[in-house]
């Protein structure tokens, strides 16, 4: 019993693991792309991170408000992001909002918005596979279940 446990402590801090995702994928952080879209059948919770990629000094990423962002405007405190592979871990739940500052990419649609959940709760099916990249939380799931299964195993054939 005390070596299944010794595995359990072993595989489970591996098998829940934090998504990192690529903004915008393949494209990046840019204008003229449809960001809504891109977050469609995504899940998004804390301890995940998204990655801000495009051309120095061509963008930014600013962190707003929902007002801030409906209006495209740049917060009045705070300093954009600017290395060109910006990454955001998220931390806590609820809606997040980022734009670009760079004159007119908002309006060209240079904008995001996502909300985050705590996780806690198994996530609803989704119809659209996982985005390029990100690991699905059933297949972790999936792993948890196997391996409480083989501890299970090992604890009756021990004893």
């Amino acid at each position: 019993m005390i070596a299944a446990v010794a595995v359990l402590a072993v595989l489970a801090p591996t098998m829940v693991s934090a998504k990192q995702y690529v903004v915008g994928d393949d494209k990046g952080w840019t204008k003229d792309f449809d960001y809504t879209t891109w977050t469609a059948g995504k899940q998004f919770f804390v301890g995940d991170s998204l990655v801000f990629n495009y051309a120095q000094g061509g963008h930014n990423v600013f962190k707003v408000n929902g007002t801030d962002f409906m209006q495209c405007s740049k917060p009045l405190v705070g300093a954009p992001l600017t290395t060109g592979s910006d990454e955001i871990p998220l931390k806590t739940t609820g809606r997040k909002w980022y734009i670009c500052g760079v004159a007119g990419h908002c309006a060209s649609g240079q904008k995001l918005v996502i909300t985050v959940s705590d996780g806690s709760a198994a996530p609803a099916p989704t119809p659209t596979s996982p985005s390029t990249g990100a690991v699905s939380r059933s297949i972790i799931n999936a792993g948890f279940a196997a391996a409480m299964v083989v501890v299970g195993f090992f604890g009756v054939v021990m004893f």
